[in-house]
């Protein structure tokens, strides 16, 4: 399970896996690319000013790749917001500074791995699933078992290009629009986003300018 942790401050998302030596580079290219998806989408008038922390709980074995990008977006948007994200639902998928979702590999493996933890939770909710990037559809071959429930509704697959597309199917609200004055409707997670840091951003300067005085 990932978690995020966000408060006002100024280093932007830290990536614990790599401040104790249990990320590999390309799990923390990942969480850069991270950064980069929110200064994007939120600093384009005024700096990124929080601290976000992103931890896999209770991993002690070390974590390489990419494909938890997703996921860790996911965690991070809902700390800020306070939007709380679905927890029968499963999801791999990496993703680049724009939002879009990647391929990854073993998908097959994630999606039968979720599908077991389900079972053995007890009966199928017919709510359960994996959402897996769109590109990882085609190639997509799973157990008869699998297929069976997917078939009769007991179980599915959501395939996204977007973590647009992701964030609305765990959170049930519109990510928005922006408009042309760079703003997300304020009633959008995008625009719970940016209220939460312009508020960040504020009270840092706040603090600031009294330290001056």
């Amino acid at each position: 399970r990932i978690t995020a942790r966000a408060s006002a401050g100024r280093h932007g998302v830290i990536n614990i896996e790599r401040q104790v030596a249990l990320g590999g580079p390309i799990q923390q290219k990942g969480v850069m690319v991270l950064q980069g998806f929110l200064s994007g989408h939120f600093a384009r008038s005024f700096p990124l000013s929080f601290n976000c922390s992103i931890t896999f709980e209770q991993n002690y074995g070390g974590v390489e790749g990419d494909s938890a990008s997703m996921a860790e977006i996911l965690a991070i948007l809902s700390d800020l917001t306070g939007v709380p994200l679905r927890q029968d639902i499963g999801i791999t998928g990496s993703m680049n500074q724009r939002g879009e979702a990647q391929a990854i590999g073993g998908a097959h493996h994630k999606i039968e791995g979720f599908f077991r933890c389900c079972k053995e939770a007890g009966q199928l909710t017919g709510k359960q699933g994996v959402v897996i990037p769109y590109t990882n559809e085609k190639n997509l071959i799973l157990r008869d078992e699998i297929c069976e429930e997917i078939a009769v509704g007991n179980f599915h697959i959501w395939s996204v290009k977007s973590i647009e597309e992701a964030a609305e199917l765990f959170m049930n609200i519109q990510t928005g629009e922006i408009d042309e004055n760079g703003r997300y409707p304020k009633e959008t997670l995008f625009g719970k986003v940016q209220t939460e840091l312009e508020a960040f951003d504020h009270a840092l300067n706040d603090r600031e300018r009294a330290g001056s005085l």
